[in-house]
């Protein structure tokens, strides 16, 4: 049994911007603080967290939208990827409503991630773009 769940936060930064630095293995990695790879290309695989997070793009619109394969270390082989679609809107000149909505969650992970999304993205995103 799966999950799907959203959540949401504004980030201090334009929806190109942030669009831009999720994609980039280099940018991704000093906004979250966790090693990753990626670049922003439609198939191009990813790793994010010192590679317990992996998947690959499936959809991207820049500055609007990235859809994403997704799966953690602790996904049983069994367990099919998770699908993760990020919706950017500009809020005013210089930030971003960044809506994640993550499906296709095993049913005992769902609440950890809801929550990690906020403390291991959301918060280090904020401070990364705020200065």
């Amino acid at each position: 049994m799966t999950v799907r769940f959203e959540v949401s936060d504004v980030i201090p930064a334009r929806p190109l911007v942030v669009f831009a630095a999720w994609l980039d293995g280099d940018s991704h990695t000093k906004m979250t603080g966790g090693e990753a790879t990626g670049e922003p290309a439609e198939g191009a695989e990813f790793t994010a967290w010192d590679g317990y997070i992996s998947g690959r793009n499936i959809e991207l619109i820049p500055g609007a939208l990235i859809v994403q394969s997704w799966r953690t270390a602790q996904f049983d082989d069994s367990d099919p990827d998770s699908r993760l679609e990020i919706t950017l809107e500009a809020v005013g000149e210089e930030e971003t409503r960044l809506t994640l909505t993550h499906s296709d969650v095993p049913d005992d992970q769902a609440a950890g991630y809801e929550s990690g999304w906020s403390d291991h993205y959301f918060e280090p995103m904020k401070k990364y773009f705020g200065g």
